[in-house]
């Protein structure tokens, strides 16, 4: 069994190395995926498209390519449900 692990505004602007507001301000560019609704008031990141998105980081790969990359993880997030 293989299980997701969703991991928390905390723990993602230190596995990406940003801050808070910078981490809201990519997702609103559409250059980080958006958050997934665990609770009433909180959400959290899927631990496997935050590790993508720093791999297309450390590969150098535009900013083009990673709004492509934040729409296909988004999209394979609503057809796995």
């Amino acid at each position: 069994m293989n299980i997701e692990r969703i991991l928390r505004e905390p723990n993602v602007t230190e596995a990406r190395g940003i801050s808070r507001s910078t981490l809201w301000a990519e997702t609103k560019k559409g250059l980080f995926p958006r958050p997934v609704r665990i609770g009433p008031r909180s959400v959290g990141w899927p631990a496997s498209e935050v590790a993508a998105i720093n791999r297309a980081i450390i590969g150098g790969k535009s900013e083009a390519e990673i709004r492509e990359l934040v729409q296909r993880l988004e999209s394979a997030r609503q057809a796995a449900a």
